[in-house]
C-alpha cells in the first residue's frame, strides 16, 4: 500500500464551535501529541443552541479522561448535580416516578433484585421501587454525595450521578483547556466548501473573509445545517416523525428561591413535554411540543404560565427534526453532534451522543487513505446506537394510559419500531429486559420506565420462587433499611455544593 494511504492523518479541522467542536477539539488535543494540527472554526454571529444541558454518569468519564477537577467545572459552569430524571403525569395524570442511575438493590444469586420486587410488589408486600434504590430515595429527599469506594459493602460506595450546567458555559471551558494545548481557533462564517475533483473528499473550507482551511479529515459540529455532511456531501437523513412527533422546543431560563433539586424534572403536557434544569444561578426550562397539535405561541404561552419564578431572558424557539443522518461518516467528513442526528432531550442524551462519537472516531481513526471498511464499521455502530436509544425515547410515548389529548391519543396508539414490540412483548410476561451489544440504556432503565408508565408484567423470574417468600421479605426489608440509613446521612444537594463548588454571589447574578 502506498505511503499516502498509509501516511497520518495529520490535520483536523473541526467546523463548528459549542458543545459538540470543542468537546471533539478537547478529546483529541488529549490524545495526539504537538504533531497533530487541530483547528476550530466557528463564528461568534451564528451562536449555538447551547441551553441549560442536563447529562447522564458518563460525562464523568470524558471529563475524568480529560483530568479535569470536578469541583472547579461545576463553578465555572455554574451546575449542580443529578442522579436521575422525574417524570410528571407520563403514564398517567397526578402520577410520578423517577428514573434513577445507578443500582437498584442488590441482586441475590442469579437474578436480579427487581425480580424479587417484582413477586412481593404483585403480592401487595413490598414498598414502591424508589425506596430500594440510592439514588431514586436520595432525589426525593433533595440528598447529595459522592460515592465513598473505601466502603464497598454500603450502598454509599455506588451513587452513579450526573450534571447540570450551562452548555455554552461548558464550551467556553473546554476552550481555554483546547487553546491551552495548542488547539487554534479560528473566528469566520464557512461560505464555501471545495471538493476534491477525483474521490469527492473535502479539501477545504472558505471563510467570509475569503481565506481557505484545508485539511485531511474535517469534523462537522454545524449543528443542524450539517455544512460538510449534508450541504457539501448530501448525505442524506433518515427522519422519525412517525414516532418521535415533537418537532419544536421554545426555551427560557427563570429565576428560582427553591431547594436546589439534584435531578432533572420532565412533565408531559398536552401536546409535548416540559423540561426543568437546576443551575446554581437559574434554572432552564423548556415546552418540547408537536407543532401539528399546537401552535408556537400556545406553546410558549403555556411554558411562560408554568415557571416558577420570573424569565430572566425572552422565549427561543428552536426547530428539529427526529432523526439521523444515513451516514455519520461520509468520505472524510464526521458529523458530531446536532450535524448528526437530533435526539429530543427526554433522557439527557445530547451531551453523550457527542461522546461516544468522540470515542469511536478515536477507536477507528483513520490512516490518510481513509478505509472503507472502517467508515461502514464506524457507521454501523453509530446506526445501532441511535436504533436504541430511539426506541427507549418512543417507549415513553407509547407507554401511557393518557386520552386527553390529540397529542397523546396518536401517541398511545401509533405502530412503534418492532425492536422496541419485541421489548415490550417480552417485559409484559415475567419482566425480562436484555441489553443487546452494550446498547446505552441498561436493564434497569428499562424496567424503570416500563413500570413508571404502567407495563405491568405478568409474572416474574421462576428462579425466584427457590427462596421462600419469608426469606425475600427480610431480604427486602433489609434493602430497604440500609438505603433510607445511607440518604438520612447523606446531606442536602444545597449543603454539599455549598462546601464544596458554589459559584459567589457576583458569578450568581451574572
Amino acid at each position: 500500500m502506498s505511503e499516502g494511504s498509509q501516511g497520518r492523518v495529520r490535520d483536523i479541522v473541526i467546523v463548528g464551535g459549542g458543545t459538540a467542536g470543542w468537546m471533539a477539539a478537547a478529546a483529541l488535543s488529549k490524545l495526539l501529541t504537538r504533531e497533530y494540527s487541530i483547528r476550530v472554526v466557528e463564528s461568534e454571529e451564528i451562536g449555538t443552541v447551547g441551553v441549560g444541558e442536563a447529562t447522564i454518569p458518563m460525562i464523568k468519564l470524558f471529563n475524568n479522561a480529560l483530568e479535569i477537577d470536578e469541583n472547579d467545572f461545576i463553578r465555572q459552569t455554574k451546575g449542580s448535580f443529578k442522579l436521575g430524571i422525574e417524570f410528571v403525569d407520563w403514564g398517567r395524570l397526578g402520577e410520578t416516578y423517577i428514573h434513577a442511575f445507578g443500582k437498584i438493590g442488590q441482586d441475590l444469586g442469579m437474578v436480579p433484585f427487581y425480580q424479587y420486587w417484582l413477586k412481593m410488589r404483585q403480592a401487595g408486600k413490598a414498598a414502591p421501587l424508589d425506596e430500594y434504590c440510592i439514588t431514586a430515595w436520595a432525589s426525593r429527599h433533595n440528598k447529595f454525595m459522592r460515592a465513598m469506594p473505601e466502603r464497598p459493602n454500603s450502598p454509599l460506595a455506588d451513587i452513579a450521578y450526573a450534571y447540570h450546567f450551562d452548555a455554552s458555559l461548558y464550551a467556553r471551558y473546554l476552550r481555554g483547556y483546547c487553546e491551552a494545548r495548542g488547539v487554534v481557533r479560528t473566528e469566520g462564517k464557512v461560505v464555501d466548501v471545495q471538493l476534491r475533483g477525483e474521490d469527492g473528499f473535502v479539501e477545504s473550507v472558505q471563510l467570509e473573509s475569503g481565506e481557505r482551511i484545508g485539511g485531511q479529515l474535517f469534523i462537522d459540529c454545524s449543528g443542524f445545517r450539517g455544512l460538510l455532511i449534508e450541504q457539501a456531501l448530501k448525505t442524506g437523513y433518515i427522519d422519525w416523525n412517525e414516532w418521535l412527533p415533537c418537532d419544536r422546543a421554545v426555551a427560557v431560563p427563570c429565576a428560582s428561591d427553591r431547594a436546589l433539586t439534584p435531578f432533572t424534572r420532565c412533565t408531559a403536557r398536552e401536546s409535548g413535554w416540559q423540561w426543568r434544569i437546576p443551575l446554581q444561578h437559574r434554572v432552564g426550562n423548556g415546552y418540547v411540543f408537536a407543532s401539528r397539535f399546537i401552535s408556537e405561541d400556545e406553546a410558549t404561552a403555556k411554558l411562560l404560565a408554568n415557571l416558577e419564578g420570573e424569565a430572566l431572558a425572552p422565549p427561543r424557539v428552536l426547530r428539529f427534526v427526529a432523526g439521523k443522518r444515513r451516514k455519520f461518516w461520509n468520505r472524510n467528513v464526521v458529523a458530531m453532534g446536532l450535524a448528526g442526528g437530533f435526539m429530543e432531550p427526554l433522557e439527557s442524551t445530547s451531551i453523550h451522543l457527542i461522546q461516544s462519537a468522540i470515542a469511536r472516531l478515536t477507536a477507528f481513526f483513520p490512516h490518510a487513505g481513509f478505509d472503507q471498511a472502517d467508515i461502514d464499521e464506524f457507521n454501523a455502530h453509530s446506526d445501532f446506537e441511535y436504533d436504541r436509544i430511539r426506541d427507549f425515547l418512543v417507549l415513553h410515548y407509547k407507554a401511557t394510559a393518557r386520552d386527553d389529548s390529540a397529542f397523546w391519543n396518536h401517541c398511545r396508539t401509533m405502530p412503534i419500531p418492532d425492536s422496541l414490540q419485541r421489548k415490550i412483548d417480552l417485559f409484559r410476561t415475567s419482566g425480562r429486559v436484555f441489553r443487546e451489544n452494550n446498547e446505552m440504556f441498561t436493564e434497569m432503565s428499562w424496567v424503570q420506565v416500563m413500570l413508571g408508565q404502567g407495563i405491568a408484567p405478568r409474572g416474574y423470574h421462576a428462579l425466584v420462587d427457590i427462596y421462600p417468600e419469608a426469606r425475600i421479605t427480610e431480604y427486602l426489608d433489609s434493602v430497604r433499611h440500609v438505603i433510607g440509613n445511607c440518604v438520612e446521612a447523606m446531606p442536602s444537594h444545597d449543603a454539599f455544593i455549598a462546601r464544596y463548588c458554589a459559584i459567589d454571589k457576583e458569578t450568581m447574578a451574572a
